[in-house]
């Protein structure tokens, strides 16, 4: 086989993540702003420390290594240290790892390195503190991006020392002409259902968008609603909203059976169900006051649940609640 030939299969059999993660500003999607006050760093090939918070992907390593291969094109690797917190949490991997390659000189006509410091909330205090130090110590050939979920779990010197840019979800609009580009290139069809189902399960997650596109695509090359929901081990909307009409119109048996055959098709855990729950309750034909106490008792048991209390005793225990709550 040809060398060419050997590289299509390589690239055929790529995860699509990283296959279709974006390699300079312009392809990537959402975060318009953020990706311009960027961009504007990298043109005046200057930067402070940056602080990337938002909710698993939605761009933040991505727009991280675009920034780093924008910088330093060529030699980019050798200027670029990533570290991920959640494997090293302790003191140790700053005063080490970051220390060593912080303290050499940068290559190529940028005068500093760039660390990146992925799920950053993941490291302990103490490693926080000695981070701030060195954030110091090696400013003038030294910036750091952090990456975290919650900015708030990020100690207040080390969130001054840094320009923070808070990440938000994307939009269905983006998300759809995500799932357009893609299935253009994979050569799949992608019914209308099939599209919102992809933004439900999504919720604005690339990373789990396109995921959960190549894990459909092995079954079928039309990606439908039902197909979906098979994939991802999500119960249908339409099922979920059955289960809370039922509590509504006092019918708690029905309600129970459909929650018990939904929750055994589709092999869901009680959290999944739950979160289901809280997301349709606002969707119901119950009363505004009713729909509040609805999502207070699904965050009760949500809370039993991760303390270790049993997920069917918690889940019929939340409907018999609904069914109360809805009592004329």
């Amino acid at each position: 086989m040809s060398d060419e030939g050997e590289d299509t299969k390589i690239h055929d059999l790529s995860i699509w993540t990283e296959k279709y993660r974006p390699k300079n500003f312009s392809e990537v999607k959402g975060q318009k702003e953020i990706v311009a006050r960027v961009k504007a760093f990298v043109e005046a090939k200057n930067m402070p420390h940056l602080l990337f918070s938002g909710p698993p992907g939605v761009g933040k390593t991505t727009l991280a290594l675009v920034t780093v291969r924008q910088l330093f094109k060529d030699v980019w690797q050798e200027n670029f240290l990533e570290l991920n917190a959640s494997d090293e949490r302790g003191i140790d991997v700053v005063r080490q790892k970051v220390k060593d390659f912080a303290r050499t000189k940068s290559i190529g006509d940028v005068p500093f390195k760039i660390i990146y410091l992925d799920e950053s909330d993941a490291l302990t205090k103490e490693a926080q503190q000695a981070l701030r130090r060195t954030m110091e110590n090696y400013a003038q050939t030294t910036r750091f991006i952090l990456s975290c979920n919650y900015s708030s779990k990020i100690i207040d010197p080390i969130q001054s020392r840094c320009t923070v840019f808070r990440f938000k979800p994307l939009s269905k609009e983006e998300i759809s002409g995500i799932i357009k580009t893609i299935a253009l290139k994979e050569g799949l069809t992608v019914t209308a259902k099939g599209e919102e189902a992809l933004f439900y399960v999504s919720g604005g997650d690339v990373r789990r968008l396109e995921n959960l596109m190549q894990s459909s695509s092995a079954i079928k090359k039309e990606l439908s609603d039902s197909l979906i929901f098979e994939v991802a081990s999500f119960a249908e909307p339409r099922e979920i909203i059955e289960v809370i009409e039922n509590c509504i119109n006092q019918d708690f048996q029905s309600a129970k059976k459909k929650l018990l055959d939904t929750m055994l098709k589709q092999g869901l855990s009680g959290i999944d169900v739950i979160k289901q729950l809280q997301k349709e309750a606002w969707n119901s034909k119950a009363d505004d006051r009713i729909k509040l106490e609805m999502i207070k008792q699904c965050g009760e048991a949500e809370f039993r649940m991760i303390e270790g209390s049993d997920e069917f005793i918690q889940l019929e225990a939340l409907l018999a609640k609904f069914v109360l709550l809805n009592k004329k």
